[in-house]
């Protein structure tokens, strides 16, 4: 073997090192293995779940290229050979099942059964001559596949002749270094996989333990990766040489399915708190039960005016006057529970007022709402309280705790910075960190973008409706406005209409009207002082 055929070897060795995929592995073994000995074609099979299956067909002569990296299926007569089924001569089961290279001169003077080969080849017009048969295996001797070698051709004569004994080392070597390649490439592709699997089974909890998320930890990775895709189409503007490798768009992949993971930790009256009185139940019911003590409060003391003898009509009169009032300020208490977008100082004060009714309980005047009551149906927005939403906002430094403590693999490094920026601003006035726009990565603003449409559109929280896609948008554009968002990408996420394609797949068809894209990309973001 020559200085050169060696020094050809490493180089090889060398290259099957650095490829990345399964895929990539096996198209290089074969692309190697004919340079190597000069052949016509080759056949690539690979063992899957017990049948060895053909994978990638090669033939120069013909031109022919299928399965692999071309683009092109295997046609329906290349069906998968059972890898425990009786060989019946067929050479690549002898070869994996006996571990040993076949090297044929003629394959129509052997005694393996190429009865396939001289139908195909009266077919083609073709003439299959020598063939050479290796076996791949890992380093704990599994079969991973077969490679077959189809007429090895003299370079100068241009005439088939048999595969040399120096070839056959060539390609043996070749093949041993494809299996112990694909040995790693394969566990690279399982621990990924079981990667991708533990991450949704979390982020899947997360939303299988609120009734009022369920789903968002899936639909924010979804819209991410639209919007990504989208930016990294982006011909012009400020993002227009920012591109997303398939590496960078894993890693946001995985940063968008984990971007909650701290709700996990979150209790669970906090993260489904219905009404502003909710805890383990709604509290409403600990109120109405209350007013209609007073009510009886109330009968029991236009009895006793009767017998003191204030005349019945009059005191059923008073009696019916004051049960009107308690009704209407119940029902005005219930619908403050429900909590909204923006509660009036009227109805703040009018709660207060109510507040100041007394009652007996257990022998104990107190006032008709405790200062708890009070305290939530004050909330002026939504259904939380200042305690209750700093819980809620604490998910975020969970999240970025259970991510840093994660040994992610360097080409998910940044998955935590990604994933835990998506409540900070551009002007530090977010959580949990207080970082600002050159302080975040765009991945990081990208999913802040992201989670605040997601969230806007969603049918499936507690405390409002779906808003309309016009709606949504609009909030958005005052978020751009006081530089919650970044404007920038706030723009690309309108001018390309990514808003749309989610809308299209998530919304419900009567919540998606139209917008002015024109106007809310015109919307500046306010000076700074």
């Amino acid at each position: 073997m020559s200085i050169d055929v060696l020094d050809s070897l490493v180089q090889v060795a060398r290259s099957l090192a650095s490829v990345d995929g399964e895929q990539a592995v096996l198209e290089m073994v074969v692309d190697e293995a004919l340079r190597l000995t000069n052949a016509d074609g080759a056949t690539l099979y690979v063992v899957k779940e017990d049948l060895l299956q053909f994978e990638i067909v090669r033939n120069q002569s013909l031109d022919i290229r299928f399965g692999g990296n071309s683009g092109t299926t295997l046609p329906s007569g290349f069906a998968p050979i059972p890898l425990h089924a009786e060989d019946a001569g067929r050479v690549v089961l002898h070869v994996i099942k006996s571990g040993q290279t076949a090297n044929i001169a003629d394959a129509y003077n052997s005694d393996f059964d190429f009865s396939g080969t001289y139908a195909m080849d009266k077919r083609m017009e073709y003439r299959s001559q020598s063939f050479l048969t290796v076996g791949m295996f890992n380093r704990e001797l599994e079969p991973i596949g077969v490679l077959q070698l189809i007429n090895a051709t003299d370079p100068e004569s241009n005439t088939v002749q048999p595969f040399s004994p120096v070839q056959q080392a060539l390609v043996e070597a070749l093949a041993g270094m494809g299996g112990a390649v694909m040995k790693n490439a394969i566990l690279h592709t399982e621990l990924s996989e079981l990667l991708d699997a533990f991450m949704k089974l979390i982020a899947e909890a997360v939303d299988a333990k609120s009734p009022y998320t369920g789903g968002h930890c899936r639909r924010v990775p979804d819209l991410v990766m639209e919007f990504a895709r989208a930016i990294h189409d982006t011909e012009d503007g400020p993002f227009a040489s920012l591109k997303f490798s398939e590496a960078d768009m894993h890693e946001l992949h995985v940063a968008g399915w984990l971007h909650d993971i701290g709700k996990i930790c979150i209790p669970e009256y906090v993260m489904d708190k219905a009404t502003k009185l909710e805890t383990i139940y709604d509290r409403i019911q600990d109120v109405e039960t209350r007013f209609e003590l007073a009510k009886s409060e109330v009968e029991l003391e236009m009895l006793r005016s009767i017998v003191a003898g204030t005349s019945q009509e009059s005191a059923e009169k008073e009696c019916k006057e004051k049960w009107a009032t308690l009704d209407d300020e119940l029902r005005f208490l219930s619908v403050c529970n429900i909590g909204g977008e923006y509660m009036h100082d009227a109805d703040i004060v009018r709660i207060q007022e109510i507040a100041k009714r007394s009652i007996t309980i257990q022998g104990v005047r107190q006032p008709i709402l405790s200062e708890d009551h009070v305290d939530n149906l004050c909330i002026r927005k939504g259904t939380l309280t200042h305690d209750e939403r700093e819980k809620i906002r604490d998910h975020m430094r969970i999240t970025i705790d259970m991510l840093e403590s994660m040994p992610f693999p360097k080409y998910l490094q940044r998955v935590p910075e990604f994933a835990g920026g998506h409540h900070e601003t551009m002007i530090g006035t977010g959580y949990p960190k207080g970082l600002t726009k050159s302080e975040m990565s765009v991945q990081a603003r990208m999913m802040a973008i992201a989670d605040v449409f997601e969230a806007l559109t969603a049918s499936d929280r507690p405390y409002k409706k779906a808003k309309k896609l016009s709606e949504a948008m609009r909030i958005m554009g005052f978020m751009k406005k006081d530089h919650h968002l970044d404007p920038e990408l706030f723009n690309e996420f309108v001018r390309n209409e990514v808003y749309l394609t989610f809308a299209n797949k998530y919304m419900s068809p009567d919540l998606i009207d139209s917008i002015d894209k024109e106007q809310l990309l015109a919307i500046e973001p306010k000076p700074l002082d």
